[in-house]
């Protein structure tokens, strides 16, 4: 299996040996330079990467590197079937989140923030940012088996 990339194009799992030797250095609290731990990283009105591969299980962590704030929400009828939805706020489907976006801004992740999901049905899942949709802020994860 192909190690996954990050968005800086590091792997996840060079970065979780690279924190058990920072741990095992007796370094607490100090952090590694440079990019954080996440998959996709929200830009001014993009998802860096768009599109992202990843295997049935894999959590997929999203990080807020802009000064905008960002929601990651799933399109109801462009994820599997059978699939959990997904969507900062914990919402329950696309409509909730943009109504609860739209009347109390609901959702909404901050600069420096993250979210995540764990995937367990392969499939392609296309996502939105609701208040960047309309500048084409859209994204996919693949999950394969």
């Amino acid at each position: 299996m192909q190690e996954r990339q990050r968005a800086d194009g590091s792997s996840r799992r060079r970065f979780l040996a690279g924190i058990g030797s920072v741990a095992a250095a007796g370094l607490a609290g100090c952090s590694t330079s440079g990019q954080g731990d996440y998959d996709v990283g929200m830009t001014a009105v993009a998802f860096n990467p768009s599109s992202l591969t990843v295997s049935v299980g894999d959590e997929v962590v999203w990080q807020n590197t802009s000064s905008r704030g960002h929601t990651v929400t799933a399109y109801d009828d462009r994820i599997p079937d059978d699939a959990e939805f997904f969507a900062s706020g914990d919402y329950e489907s696309t409509k909730a989140a943009r109504d609860a976006f739209n009347n109390e801004i609901g959702g909404l992740i901050d600069s420096g923030q993250s979210f995540s999901h764990t995937f367990e049905v392969p499939g392609e899942y296309q996502y939105l940012c609701i208040p960047h949709e309309a500048q084409g802020m859209v994204g996919t994860i693949i999950v394969e088996e």
